[in-house]
């Protein structure tokens, strides 16, 4: 009976282990992903900006890491962000639309 147990275990670790693997790498596609075309560009930006609301924290942290290499405009977008006084996951749509603008 151990044996199975154990063997149950290791399947499901395994499995959460992977699936773990698979979000990361999932999120760090999305973060660098090219920009669309210009000519679905906008359709585009408008769906994207709602679906950054349904982002993990873990994606949401890679995209701002993303943006951060950009300096100057991150910077600016944040001090926009800061003084809309923007807070929690409602509001990620907004610095999204700023720095990808």
């Amino acid at each position: 009976m151990s044996r199975i147990s154990f063997c149950l275990k290791t399947a499901f670790l395994a499995a959460v282990l992977s699936s773990a693997a698979i979000a990361q790498t999932a999120v760090t596609a999305a973060a660098t992903r090219p920009a669309p075309a210009a000519s679905a560009k906008d359709s585009s930006k408008a769906s994207m900006s709602k679906q950054v609301e349904t982002w993990t924290e873990v994606q949401w942290e890679a995209a701002k890491k993303e943006w951060a290499k950009d300096t100057t405009k991150w910077a600016d977008c944040q001090k926009k962000w800061n003084e809309q006084k923007l807070e929690g996951r409602k509001s990620w749509p907004s610095l999204y639309t700023c720095v990808t603008n």
